[in-house]
């Protein structure tokens, strides 16, 4: 298997800097929510927020993702107003006392997206990959920050999975190349979880070189799914091992971020598969 590693090295503020192509970077999950899927509840407030992102970073988190709306299945949309003030204050906290660690902000309204970035976040992380508000793209490009855009959408009416899923997010590319984003600001997601049956998140998993082929970084976000819940009929706080077969998986066919709640574990999985992806002679860098 060729593994295509993408070099990246964006300068996010003076004290923050993410690189890509030397190791993958883990991407620390902060659920700022009442109902999340694994941890709704857990650090719904500043101090508790601040608390595990410190835990977080301790562990070996590169960088760290912020969320204020529940996006498991049935959650209640939140509005605006209710996810900045979730999300302000955590960012705020946590730029305050660690503005050497990049932030992402995971949002698809442009307002909170603006707001974040503005309070001291880096990255916009957007679920709906710029097809949900028609201010986002625009709001990303004139903030001039690197963007995540996921794979989701609506039904499950795909006519060949993988190339649907492919054209889907070119499309989101297309949306952010219109507006003025630029090619190197942009990373994808599968969307793993999102608008995809069990069968179709394994199909996904299987073909994620194909996406790294479309030209840009992935980030691989499976981190206790419910996916690697059904194939070992346990809970979410018990599918440690799943999620770390996803994540070598996904790193072996190029993903080079992945999104994870259990980093102290993760990280070491990590290292474990960089140094074998890294140090393969068929590697090819871009």
């Amino acid at each position: 298997m060729k593994t295509t590693i993408y070099e990246r090295e964006y300068r996010l503020s003076e004290e923050a800097v993410l690189k890509l192509g030397q190791s993958t970077l883990i991407m620390g999950i902060l659920n700022v929510t009442p109902d999340s899927f694994s941890d709704g509840g857990r650090y719904n407030d500043t101090e508790r927020a601040l608390a595990h992102a410190m835990q977080l970073i301790e562990d070996g988190a590169d960088l760290i993702d912020i969320g204020g709306e529940s996006t498991r299945p049935g959650h209640e949309p939140v509005g605006v107003d209710e996810e900045l003030a979730r999300v302000i204050p955590v960012v705020e906290a946590i730029h305050r006392h660690a503005p050497h660690i990049p932030l992402s902000v995971d949002t698809y309204k442009a307002e909170v997206a603006r707001q974040a970035i503005q309070a001291g976040a880096h990255i916009i992380n957007d679920i709906w990959g710029f097809k949900e508000d028609p201010d986002m793209a625009r709001t990303a490009a004139e903030l001039g920050c690197p963007v995540i855009l996921m794979h989701n959408r609506r039904n499950r009416d795909y006519t060949d999975l993988v190339e649907d899923v492919k054209r889907d997010l070119m499309e989101s590319v297309e949306i952010a190349r219109a507006a003025g984003v630029k090619d190197e600001h942009i990373l994808l997601d599968p969307g793993i979880g999102f608008a995809k049956d069990y069968m179709e998140n394994l199909q996904v998993m299987a073909s994620l070189d194909k996406l790294v082929e479309l030209g840009f970084p992935v980030l691989l976000a499976t981190s206790r799914k419910r996916f690697i819940q059904t194939t070992l009929n346990a809970p979410a706080q018990d599918v440690l091992e799943g999620t770390a077969a996803t994540l070598a998986y996904g790193i072996a066919q190029g993903c080079q971020i992945v999104r994870v709640h259990d980093v102290l574990h993760m990280k070491r999985t990590a290292k474990m598969c960089d140094a074998m992806v890294y140090a393969s002679p068929e590697l090819r860098r871009m």
